[in-house]
């Protein structure tokens, strides 16, 4: 399978360089480039790239709005978000609005790519900077969703210390191996945790752990 890429940026020397990497690659191809939002939403709709690099400050409809715009439209494209600022406002709003994940332009190749396969395999990946950050937000009251809270209710005790072990960051190898588990039966259970919480991947998984509740940074007092 070719992964096929539509790559965003105002800056076309930065299109032109995440192009030269991406198509390096025998398993990528990049299917066109966008230098704003509106440019990206309307050839996200007719090119139906796997995947959309996206960044966010752009003349005219930003990042995010195109973000929102095509995750909600197009179920089946996945967006990763590529920025300089690692602020965390940027970082919320980005995987608020559909983002399978966020990663600094400063990201060395190899993880670049890295993270576009994993993405595409339909899980999710921050960038280790932005974790901490987005950790830090969480535990200075960002805003808690009381309607994901309610769905974990439909969670059985093993698939809620699934969902705590994913949120701190454990890959599924890592879980099995923390609770006694054969890596396949880790498999099941996340995605029965994605299915009933209605969510993509492992990055979704962690934005509704620390909203809900369930986990809460060290440091941070209780509610």
């Amino acid at each position: 399978m070719t992964i096929r890429l539509l790559v965003v940026d105002d800056q076309a020397i930065v299109r032109a360089g995440f192009t030269a990497i991406l198509t390096a690659e025998t398993d990528m191809t990049v299917v066109g480039e966008a230098a704003d939002g509106d440019a990206a939403v309307a050839m996200a709709a007719d090119l139906a790239p796997d995947l959309v690099l996206m960044d966010i400050r752009m003349p005219g409809m930003d990042g995010l709005m195109a973000t929102r715009l095509i995750t909600r439209h197009h179920s089946l494209i996945k967006v990763l978000v590529l920025t300089t600022f690692d602020l965390d406002a940027y970082v919320y709003e980005a995987l608020r609005a559909g983002s399978s994940g966020f990663l600094l332009k400063d990201t060395e190749p190899e993880a670049l790519l890295a993270a576009v396969r994993v993405v595409v395999s339909g899980d999710g990946v921050l960038a280790p900077a932005v974790t901490g950050r987005l950790i830090e937000a969480f535990a200075h009251g960002a805003p808690v969703a009381p309607e994901t809270s309610g769905a974990l209710h439909s969670l059985t005790p093993r698939e809620r210390e699934i969902l705590i072990l994913v949120a701190t960051g454990l890959t599924n190898m890592e879980i099995g191996e923390r609770l006694g588990l054969a890596l396949g039966t880790v498999k099941v259970h996340v995605s029965a945790i994605l299915a009933k919480l209605g969510l993509r991947d492992r990055v979704q998984a962690t934005i509704c752990a620390y909203e809900s509740g369930l986990i809460r940074p060290l440091g941070s007092s209780a509610p």
